[in-house]
């Protein structure tokens, strides 16, 4: 019997047996994991050398063409830390989670690069873990290792797997409500405060869990004191907001680089994505008008899996659909929402519930892998792929 199967009675021992937890996991799941890892990893590599015609020496060299646009800034704050000066200052907009974690295992590695790919490495390893016992709580064994499959064949799943911090985030909040779901609370306080040391919308978990909480009160009619490890979670965007105060001598100081260099201010989504549509066809460049287009495309399928999640998923889940599309169509300036899709993981628990429509189910198979081969080779060569 699965370890998590029992947990919709939220009748738990308070900690997670580990020595149990370790037999269940699903080892074919790991080689499933590591396969397309390599597959997207060489992909790329050869569309590199395809349309660059560069030769590779070397691992350091399929590695190095994935370091671009954020990536370098995180090898940057694992070398130096933030500054207060200087053209890396910006970089203060940056969590710290990850940079520290590369810059501790650079100690072994002796390489920033490798390090930030082997943290990636495992965090992915460990989000297909825990999405697929998530998902295992409330649904049946196929259901879960198909979510895991779109996840890992969803068009933006690259990011996955070199030096950004979408794994390590996903591992860490999909963990967190695991442990949730599982009764295992302190678990809940470690790992959300960890995802809020990781990025912003960590602190979604706090009403998702809030949510959750009361969800099991109405199950079980009884408070829970172990609810209150809820209350850590916002200790990683304390420690966040400190750093700011010591580099900079302000908490919010992030804010004003994020306006300054990314010109991201607060608006409803409505007005951003109104100014989106309305900017999109003015670009002079067709591949720009491409990338808005894709911009609006996302943003329309993360609403359409937010709204159907109300209806068909437990409400844990549709507070964290809801609050990371609000919170990334939320800006002035629309970026990147293709790769901050990526994080709605209850979007493929509802791909998974088509398997029985099988035209439709393969044809969002097909649409994953074409536009995931797409989005990693031009990221690869060097384009913008969010």
């Amino acid at each position: 019997m699965n370890l998590l199967k029992k947990s919709e009675t939220i009748k738990r021992e308070p900690y997670l047996n580990f020595k149990l937890f370790y037999r269940n996991i699903d080892r074919k799941l790991i080689w499933q994991v590591l396969t397309i890892k390599f597959l997207v990893i060489l992909w790329g590599g050869i569309v590199h050398q395809v349309f660059t015609r560069h030769r590779f020496a070397n691992l350091g060299d399929w590695l190095a063409i994935w370091n671009l646009w954020d990536a370098p800034r995180y090898l940057n704050l694992a070398e130096f830390g933030y500054q207060s000066s200087g053209e890396n200052q910006v970089n203060i907009a940056f969590y710290p989670l990850y940079p520290l974690l590369i810059r501790c295992i650079e100690t072994i590695t002796n390489n920033y690069i490798v390090s930030a790919f082997l943290i990636s490495a495992l965090a992915s390893i460990a989000t297909a873990i825990f999405l697929q016992n998530l998902v295992a709580v409330d649904y049946s064994p196929k259901i879960a290792r198909s979510s895991v499959l779109f996840l890992f064949i969803f068009p933006t799943s690259y990011f996955l797997h070199i030096g950004y911090t979408e794994s390590l985030f996903l591992a860490l909040s999909i963990g967190c409500l695991l442990a949730a779901r599982t009764n295992n609370w302190r678990w809940v306080g470690f790992l959300g405060g960890l995802a809020t040391m990781t990025r912003i919308n960590g602190m979604i978990l706090i009403p998702a869990l809030i949510v959750e909480a009361i969800h099991q009160y109405r199950i079980n009619k009884r408070f829970n004191r172990s609810w209150l490890w809820i209350l850590a979670v916002p200790s990683g965007l304390i420690i966040y907001l400190l750093c700011n105060l010591w580099v900079n001598g302000n908490i919010f100081s992030f804010l004003e680089f994020q306006r300054e260099f990314w010109h991201k201010s607060s608006a409803f989504p409505w007005q951003s994505i109104w100014a989106k549509i309305q900017q999109t066809p003015r670009y002079a460049a067709y591949e720009m008008q491409m990338v808005g287009v894709q911009e609006l495309l996302f943003i329309a399928i993360g609403l359409a899996g937010t709204i159907w999640s109300w209806f068909k998923l437990r409400p844990v889940y549709s507070v964290w659909m809801t609050g990371n599309w609000w919170l990334f169509t939320s800006t002035s300036f629309i970026l990147s929402v293709p790769r901050y899709t990526l994080v709605l993981f209850p979007l493929y628990i509802g791909f998974s519930f088509l398997y029985k429509e099988r035209i439709l189910y393969n044809v969002i198979i097909v649409w994953c892998v074409v536009f995931l081969l797409l989005f990693s080779g031009l990221f690869a060569v060097g384009k913008w792929a969010f």
